[in-house]
């Protein structure tokens, strides 16, 4: 059995400095080159809805950086087109979420994504949601591992653990952990298989991405046994 390197589970209870007080794209990078590399992940669509979501949360990460004279009319341009962004896009995604390099926001509308930090090279697709799971916790929210895949419909709440490589399949309710490689699906959601093999290669910036060639390197034989329809999401397809 191959599990996707490395293996570490990020704690989302982790002492941090308060959200939104600083810059939080990620630090291996510039900003034109991290929009550039958000462009070419979305198959440089520029009416791609998940790019322009990204773009202004970009902008909005990058002006933490700025003097206060010059952050505050790029914060009323950030705030504006948040909101454009939101509305005409259904995908909800404060610049205080930690988002990593190479995340692909395929399709759009009905994406509410508060989590503490989503990793690199991660895809999520329409209707999910990430947020708290109690009103008395506000701050308990998902950790998002590198190279996971999140299905249609799936709900992630609660200071719950993502772990490197998992499969999230359609309509699924995660509230606990899950650990690197695992594909869960279900309400609420149980583990269903293992992803047998992830391959990596070099992307266009000389990084690693998560490559989606066929669907027998992502799919374990019990998960296709079990659902001899599934996708390369981990889920059933409709029938």
């Amino acid at each position: 059995m191959t599990y996707p390197p490395p293996h570490v589970i990020k704690t989302a209870n982790v002492a941090a400095a308060p959200l939104g007080t600083h810059n939080g794209n990620p630090d291996t990078i510039g900003l034109g080159a991290l929009i550039a590399e958000d462009f070419r992940t979305h198959g440089r669509d520029w009416f791609s809805e998940g790019f322009w979501v990204l773009f202004w949360h970009r902008i909005g990460n990058w002006r933490m950086g700025l003097p206060k004279l010059l952050r505050a009319p790029m914060t009323l341009i950030y705030r504006i087109m948040f909101r454009w962004a939101s509305r005409s896009t259904g995908i909800l995604l404060p610049y205080t979420v930690k988002v990593g390099r190479r995340v692909c926001l395929e399709h759009f509308g009905g994406m509410i994504l508060v989590a503490e930090s989503i990793g690199d090279d991660v895809t999520i697709r329409q209707n999910t949601t990430f947020g708290i799971a109690r009103m008395d916790a506000p701050h308990d929210r998902p950790v998002i591992g590198d190279c996971v895949e999140i299905g249609t419909g799936a709900v992630i709440v609660g200071a719950v653990s993502i772990g490197n490589g998992a499969i999230i399949g359609a309509n699924s309710v995660v509230t606990r952990d899950v650990l690197p490689g695992m594909v869960v699906g279900g309400i609420p959601a149980r583990v269903i298989g293992r992803v047998r093999k992830v391959k990596r290669d070099k992307d266009l910036s000389g990084g690693t991405a998560l490559l989606h060639k066929t669907a027998k390197d992502r799919i374990s034989p019990y998960l296709k046994r079990t659902y001899p329809t599934a996708s390369v999401t981990g889920m059933p397809r409709a029938v």
